[in-house]
């Protein structure tokens, strides 16, 4: 588990061992969440009111509901500053992914998003399920692979294919590939029979995020029911504010000049309460 050669978080190699588990063979649909709502009547973060207390100095008329939305500029700008192509939307959520007059009705089939920690947790107790735990996550994403960059081997597009929906010219203006997240299943599978395990959307995983892998000996705490190498007060520590989680996969927006992250090894840190259009989820259970 891990790599040496790309983002300091992903050190050190470290040898890992996962019980039996499943996972599941494609990400949340649209479809599936829709289910799950209409069944127990459940709001996401994304829709909720947000409370002026935890916001203060805000504008009142700033406090809606809503959620991040990718937005493509005009031409290249400062790859260092992320606020120049994220913008928060009001009225985006799951439903509605791209602002209010947005929705999912042609989009049934691709992966849930704007999905926050919670939301995702919610669904999987609905489902029997849980949220796989960042080992198993990256287990699962290796599909029998053993020390190669890529799911798929060493070379990010092998004579020149990508084998995942990731971003295909430069960042963030200039997208030849699909420029959006794609239905499930629509690249090919790995060495388990598992799609989208790199690249879509970002998935959530139920291990709290530190800067780097602990080591053997460190004290593992328990997330999603399973013992794990990430220490909950060292997340603390160093998010004091909000928990982070670990994102695993990479999404449609990774880009090998910005953002080398559709591979086994990456990682991502993310606030427990902010769902994004770039992050979804898949579900696990014990074997």
């Amino acid at each position: 588990m891990g790599s040496e050669e790309f983002y300091p978080d992903e050190r050190p190699v470290h040898e890992r061992t996962v019980a039996p588990f499943r996972i599941d063979r494609y990400e949340v649909t649209n479809a599936q969440y829709a289910a799950f709502v209409d069944d127990t009547g459940y709001i996401t973060v994304a829709e909720r009111e947000l409370d002026p207390a935890k916001f203060p100095g805000a504008d009142p008329a700033d406090l809606v509901p809503g959620s991040m939305v990718f937005t493509p500029t005009a031409g290249p700008v400062d790859l260092r500053n992320w606020r120049n192509w994220w913008r928060w939307q009001p009225g985006a959520f799951w439903r509605r992914p791209f602002g209010p007059d947005s929705s999912i009705d042609d989009r049934l089939q691709h992966p849930v998003v704007h999905i926050a920690f919670e939301d995702a947790n919610a669904y999987a107790a609905w489902a029997g399920l849980r949220l796989p735990t960042e080992a198993e996550h990256e287990y699962a994403a290796r599909g029998g692979l053993e020390g190669q960059r890529f799911a798929w081997g060493d070379e990010a597009y092998p004579e020149g294919v990508a084998q995942a929906n990731s971003w295909l010219g430069h960042f963030p203006y200039d997208n030849q590939g699909v420029g959006d997240a794609a239905p499930v299943g629509s690249y090919p599978a790995n060495g388990y029979g598992l799609f989208d395990m790199i690249g879509n959307v970002w998935e959530w995983t139920s291990d709290y995020y530190t800067p780097r892998h602990l080591r053997l000996s460190d004290k593992p705490v328990d997330a999603g029911k399973r013992a794990n190498l990430l220490a909950a007060a060292s997340a603390v520590r160093e998010f004091p504010e909000i928990p982070r989680r670990v994102l695993k996969g990479g999404s449609q927006l990774c880009s090998p000049e910005y953002c080398l992250r559709f591979r086994p090894a990456a990682r991502s840190p993310q606030a427990e309460d902010t769902g994004m259009s770039h992050i979804g989820f898949r579900c696990a259970s014990d074997a």
